[in-house]
């Protein structure tokens, strides 16, 4: 831990219930995870962590305003919509009710171009434009993988700084799910097999323009699992693998445990628009032991 932090200032937001900490105080890299983890010890319902600093007009890159890292060096979709939420919180006299927000994210090659309306002093719905997925490859399991394997194969949609397995309701390993222990123990050892930033599994129930989606993010820079309320990067994952497979535009509405995302995904053009929500719950410091 640097010596030098002794407190650190940081916001709380629930984007569709993924709670999130965003930490405003400068924290060298070496130290992050250790203030998350004092952070989520402190705030049982935390799922992650954020570190950003504000760019003045013209100083971010690409026309970035804010520049984000997470504690573990993961990509998420939901920390980078809450990031241009305080964003637009912090310029409130500039910003106006609509705007955008570039958000320079950590390890990412370019910054998200984030659009937000605010709904009040506190909420803001966004839409997020993400890249095309860097693949769309196949997993292989094996016996020696998962003893009750029929040798099957899962999608794998393959992101900056995060892969996603798809899971959908027709496959042998949906009933995953119900069983957390196996599961959390399958998603560590995939995550070396992939060699994964970050690895999600994405529960994906049957229907048409709403389906079910339950996750599991793992991730190793920092040390956690998390069954999420909601996860962004994974509804994204989603509606790529969907809009592969339709090879047409697909729309989608993800009902998550914390709410509904929206993703639109077209596979002749690349682009994929993720729409949710963000909330500033509470502005807090905590002194460093």
């Amino acid at each position: 831990m640097d010596s030098r932090i002794k407190e650190v200032e940081y916001c709380i937001f629930d984007p569709t219930g993924n709670i999130t900490a965003l930490v405003e105080t400068e924290v060298d890299v070496p130290s992050q995870p250790e203030v998350a983890a004092e952070i989520m010890c402190r705030h049982s319902d935390v799922e992650q962590v954020g570190f950003v600093r504000m760019y003045a007009p013209g100083e971010g890159p690409d026309g970035a305003s804010v520049y984000l890292r997470m504690a573990g060096g993961e990509f998420c979709g939901n920390a980078t919509m809450s990031s241009a939420a305080l964003f637009a919180k912090r310029n409130e006299e500039h910003f106006g009710d609509i705007g955008y927000a570039g958000v320079e994210v950590d390890g990412i090659s370019q910054p998200f171009s984030v659009q937000l309306r605010r709904e009040d002093a506190s909420n803001w719905a966004a839409g997020v434009l993400m890249p095309p997925a860097k693949s769309i490859d196949e997993l292989r399991m094996t016996a020696e993988d998962y003893p009750a394997a029929e040798l099957g194969t899962l999608p794998v949609v393959r992101m900056e700084g995060i892969d996603h397995i798809m899971i959908e309701e027709k496959s042998f390993y949906y009933n995953l799910k119900d069983n957390r222990e196996l599961t959390e123990s399958l998603i560590r050892k995939i995550c070396r097999v992939l060699d994964s930033e970050c690895l999600g599994m994405m529960f994906l129930a049957d229907g048409e323009k709403e389906r079910g989606l339950t996750p599991l993010v793992f991730v190793p820079g920092a040390d956690t699992m998390f069954w999420e309320n909601s996860c962004a990067s994974g509804s994204v994952a989603v509606g790529q693998y969907l809009a592969a497979k339709a090879g047409e535009k697909v729309e989608a509405a993800l009902r998550e445990p914390g709410g509904t995302l929206v993703v639109r995904s077209d596979p002749d053009s690349g682009e994929t628009w993720l729409f949710g929500s963000t909330k500033l719950c509470s502005q807090l410091s905590l002194k460093l032991t």
